[in-house]
């Protein structure tokens, strides 16, 4: 294949035009059959457009599998010539990189361990500068939205002109329903700020477990998301990393076909018209809302002021866990999540708190 034809090729990888891209293959490539048959049951669903695969695997702990390291790149090569399929492949330092190129990879992805990392990102960048590969950038593993914006930007800077986004949760201290908490709010932010970029949802390191990954990659679809990276191995459960958030190639292949994929109508008037009347009832709420909530912190302030007066603390506990104990109530008679409810009223517990820390400090 001449340059051309790879530079001609490249520009439909990563594409906001086909919808979802989805990226597939095991956590980790563990041996040559499991990566070829792995990599030929993927092709034969006729659902995924990339294959990856894990070659050097950043674990929390020393003593756990760690990859198979560069012996590992020329399985993929051949899953390449066999099936046709490009490949994406993490690299966490700028060795990585020389390595991945020198065997052909054709993206390369910078995983929420580095990404968190600017000084490793800028070394990755200076690693690619010149070079005409599309970056992958998952986000950061604590919910920083700049962070995330950072590192596409330091590609940017080197002239990556073909980047994408993977949102694949944030961790989360006390997290029992998902392995990373979606923080959906961050991901949504990051498309408002970079609606250029196509935007990838990773469900299996959200979910951590196979039985929710449909529900999740479906949210994701449903909010506009571009595509769907999913791991992929023909035996999960016997995967020497991530066994549990592993499907096989032909579930895979059944997940997708059962993916609802609607659009957004927004430059279609005649669809949209209908909901602008809810849409115009929605902003006169949130201005009530807004109203409310400084009326509470007017009547915060006072609260302040007296307490200041007494020489009371700004917290006090026995009111604090009634409250908590009030909203969560009521949070199950309305039909809200308490989720939702607990965080939305430690946010105003949090302004009011600082609120009253200006009455404190005032004159």
């Amino acid at each position: 294949m001449s340059a051309s034809d790879t530079n001609q090729k490249r520009k439909t990888w990563l594409t906001k035009d086909k919808r979802p891209i989805v990226i597939a293959g095991p956590c980790s490539a563990e041996t040559e059959e499991q990566v070829m048959e792995t990599g030929k049951r993927i092709a034969q669903t006729g659902k995924v457009d990339i294959f990856r695969a894990g070659i050097w695997k950043p674990r929390t702990r020393p003593g756990t599998f760690e990859g198979v390291g560069v012996k590992g790149l020329p399985w993929l090569q051949k899953v390449k010539e066999s099936t046709g399929m490009p490949l994406t492949v993490e690299v966490a330092k700028a060795s990585h990189v020389e390595l991945c190129l020198e065997f052909g990879i054709d993206i390369l992805w910078i995983g929420a361990r580095t990404s968190v990392n600017p000084f490793v990102v800028q070394e990755i960048a200076d690693a690619v500068r010149g070079v005409d590969i599309p970056i992958l950038v998952k986000n950061p593993i604590n919910p920083d939205l700049a962070l995330w914006m950072g590192a596409m930007e330091r590609f940017m800077a080197v002239g990556i002109k073909e980047l994408g986004a993977i949102h694949r949760g944030f961790s989360n201290l006390g997290e029992t329903y998902y392995r990373n908490r979606p923080h959906w709010q961050i991901a949504l932010d990051f498309k408002r700020q970079m609606p250029d970029i196509p935007l990838i949802n990773d469900p299996s390191h959200i979910c951590g477990r196979r039985d929710i990954l449909q529900d999740v990659g479906q949210k994701a679809m449903d909010l506009d998301f571009d595509g769907l990276m999913i791991e992929s191995h023909i035996d999960p459960d016997n995967a020497w990393s991530d066994a549990k958030q592993q499907i096989t190639p032909e579930v895979l292949g059944q997940m997708i076909t059962d993916m609802i994929l609607r659009e957004d109508y927004e430059n279609e008037p005649e669809l949209q018209s209908p909901i602008e009347s809810f849409r115009q009832e929605i902003n006169l709420i949130d201005d009530e809302l807004i109203n409310l909530l400084s009326n509470r912190m007017t009547v915060a302030r006072q609260i302040g002021a007296y307490k200041k007066k007494n020489n009371m603390t700004i917290l006090q506990q026995k009111r604090w866990n009634d409250i908590i104990e009030k909203s969560k109530k009521q949070a199950a008679k309305s039909g809200l999540s308490e989720q939702f409810i607990m965080s939305f009223i430690k946010a105003i517990h949090n302004e009011s708190i600082d609120q009253q820390e200006k009455v404190y400090k005032s004159e």
